[in-house]
């Protein structure tokens, strides 16, 4: 069966896929409200789509698989202000996906990486890498796709300081790349770009290094559910930044791979 989806194979193949010290691929989203021109599984869908577009790649140079999308974790209580935010509490997230990572593992897998598409998520993967390494011997990668972007988006963006947090020019081009019908640009009427920064806080996911943790819903209240300005989102900014994030994770899987 020629596939990159894991859950497609059989047993005997996945045995096989085993013995090629296959590549495993595991995109994380989740299901939040993302204002009202985005639906609420973007950060699911852009986490998919980055992830099967580099796995169809690397297929013919690196043995790769693919698992299914996880489509819900933890969003702050803040965003519950709005419909469509689904939480799962943090351990109850961290135990999915250290379960699901153990399984792999345990079957034989020993490249893993976590492709996650949802900022709240990021400092949890790190400790289940952590957990996983504890327990396995076996050390997990974990990228969050805005990192890996950081580069395009400086190069491409069109939006001010603080027009790229959430819901925001980002998320919203690349939304427009992936899927153009899921937007709804005449939805676009107000921005709520994040005003405040500091030495210590840019007020934006890719103004720079953040020196502390200090969350964004609690700094400024958001009047629309999105932090930045979509109003310059376009599909052909999606694009750019889509491709170059694509060629990043690939430059890092060759040498995590080889590891």
């Amino acid at each position: 069966m020629n596939s990159i989806y894991f859950s497609e194979k059989t047993w005997e193949e996945l045995k096989d896929a085993i013995k090629k010290s296959t590549l495993i691929l595991f995109p994380i989203g989740t299901i939040e409200e993302h204002g009202k021109h985005l639906p609420v599984e973007t950060d699911t869908i852009i986490a998919k789509e980055i992830t099967k577009a580099v796995a169809e790649k690397i297929k013919n140079k690196i043995p790769v698989l693919v698992l299914p999308t996880i489509w819900s974790g933890y969003s702050a209580k803040e965003m519950s202000r709005w419909p469509g935010t689904i939480r799962l509490r943090t351990r109850t997230f961290m135990d999915l996906i250290y379960d699901i990572s153990a399984s792999i593992v345990e079957m034989g897998f020993k490249k893993i990486i976590l492709i996650n598409g949802h900022g709240h998520h990021t400092d949890m993967l790190k400790v289940i890498s952590r957990e996983i390494a504890d327990s396995y011997n076996v050390y997990i990668a974990v990228t969050d796709v805005a990192s890996f972007a950081i580069e395009a988006v400086k190069k491409y963006r069109k939006s001010k300081i603080g027009g790229c947090i959430h819901g925001d020019e980002f998320e919203t081009s690349l939304l427009l790349y992936i899927n153009r019908s899921l937007v709804n640009m005449k939805k676009v009427t107000n921005v709520d770009i994040m005003r405040y920064h500091s030495k210590f806080y840019p007020g934006d996911n890719f103004a720079g290094n953040k020196k502390v943790f200090w969350s964004t819903w609690g700094i400024q209240k958001s009047k629309t559910g999105i932090y930045g300005d979509p109003t310059v989102a376009s599909k052909e900014t999606g694009e750019k930044i889509f491709k170059e994030t694509v060629n990043t994770y690939i430059e890092f899987i060759k040498e995590f791979y080889k590891k």
